[in-house]
């Protein structure tokens, strides 16, 4: 029988690109008015190859969104003339504007109603490899727990965030149901540390290959349906 079902949050419950445009774009426009220098050398577009120097510079932060994106200020912020103690206070202001943008979602149709049906009936909670705040985002009267990449040192599909969660919550693998859109991220991921897995697949596209998902979906909505089916057949 599931108890638990894990959640994946960008691409799965809203489109994280979009998101992130808009979140770019808050972004160098407070370093517009607060660090003038910086918008004067770098256009918005220069994130991205900042972003790379970063990863380049430092692997052992690619799982970190958080950890790049504060690498990312600080070099860009620190070329462009900023130092000491200004510098510290502007990296830390800028990534607050960063966030406080980066968990305004605009969630996939039937998101919230999917969501607010599976409540009364499991315990929800989120696995992210970003850093969206699952109170920030208005997930926080349904969602009972929540981890990232940030927090465990790793991304999925390593298993350990999935580890860390069945510690948290004393289930067993097979009480669990992970739900995500990414083949190798969330349903390997979850193969691999023995839970049930659920691929949002809302673009209807083939599978790519390796052990399928336990289930799939084609829309948010057909979500409560097809794990209180699975699990009443697993009960027997």
């Amino acid at each position: 029988m599931i108890r638990i079902i894990t959640f994946d949050l960008d691409d799965t419950l809203w489109d994280v690109s979009e998101v992130m445009v808009k979140a770019n774009q808050a972004l160098y426009q407070w370093l517009h008015r607060h660090a003038p220098e910086f918008t004067a050398r770098y256009q918005i577009e220069d994130f991205d190859r900042l972003r790379e120097q970063i990863v380049q510079e430092h692997p052992e932060w690619a799982h970190s969104v958080t950890a790049i994106r504060l690498g990312v200020l600080r070099k860009g912020l620190s070329a462009s003339g900023y130092h000491g103690d200004s510098l510290e206070e502007l990296i830390k202001q800028a990534f607050a504007c960063l966030l406080k943008a980066r968990n305004q979602v605009t969630f996939f149709q039937h998101a919230i109603e999917m969501i607010q049906e599976l409540h009364p009936h499991y315990q929800l909670g989120a696995l992210s490899n970003g850093n969206a705040d699952i109170e920030q985002v208005g997930l926080g009267d349904f969602f009972d727990f929540g981890l990232n990449a940030d927090q465990v040192g790793t991304a999925k599909p390593d298993p350990l965030m999935f580890n860390q969660m069945l510690e948290l919550t004393g289930a067993k693998p097979n009480q669990v149901i992970h739900v995500g859109d990414h083949p190798e991220h969330d349903v390997q991921g979850a193969q691999r540390a023995g839970l049930y897995s659920l691929w949002v697949n809302l673009n209807n596209a083939a599978w790519p290959g390796g052990e399928p998902p336990t289930l799939e979906v084609q829309c948010l909505s057909e979500i409560p349906a097809a794990i209180s089916a699975f699990s009443s057949n697993l009960s027997r």
